[in-house]
């Protein structure tokens, strides 16, 4: 996996990323810092994939069980340490999966087994950051 990133000078404090796989994201500073508020901050970002992963995963889970999974939103909700560097201390994630005759068990074995084994984001910040997770299940 690659990643090469380029601040943009006109900008004050914005990046630009180009994955491996070819796609852009943009990043920007907050003003306070230099930068513009045009783009989502790195960290954001950081917290933004990590969610990315772990709802990706539990949607596979669930399909790959048969389940009818219809849908799936994440809210995530962080702390960062006050101090540099600050990472991660706290990370909350409420789930809302919606579909036709969900299990609830079936869910929270989704949602575990990517904690556990398989989202590597989550995996990685869970080693500054304290991650407990919550979800509902809406019938469709």
């Amino acid at each position: 996996m690659e990643c090469t990133v380029r601040w943009l000078p006109g900008t004050g404090m914005g990046f630009v990323a180009e994955t491996g796989s070819g796609h852009l994201l943009a990043m920007d500073g907050a003003p306070d810092g230099g930068g513009r508020n045009l783009a989502p901050r790195p960290m954001e970002t950081v917290l933004a994939g990590t969610g990315g992963c772990t709802a990706y995963d539990v949607v596979l889970i669930l399909r790959r069980g048969r389940h009818d999974v219809q849908g799936c939103d994440l809210r995530l909700e962080a702390e960062r340490a006050p101090e540099d560097p600050k990472v991660f201390t706290r990370i909350h994630m409420h789930f809302v999966i919606r579909g036709r005759g969900l299990p609830a068990a079936a869910v929270e074995r989704a949602i575990r087994m990517s904690h556990e084994k398989y989202c590597s984001a989550s995996i990685m910040l869970g080693k500054t950051a304290a991650i407990t997770t919550s979800h509902e299940v809406v019938e469709t």
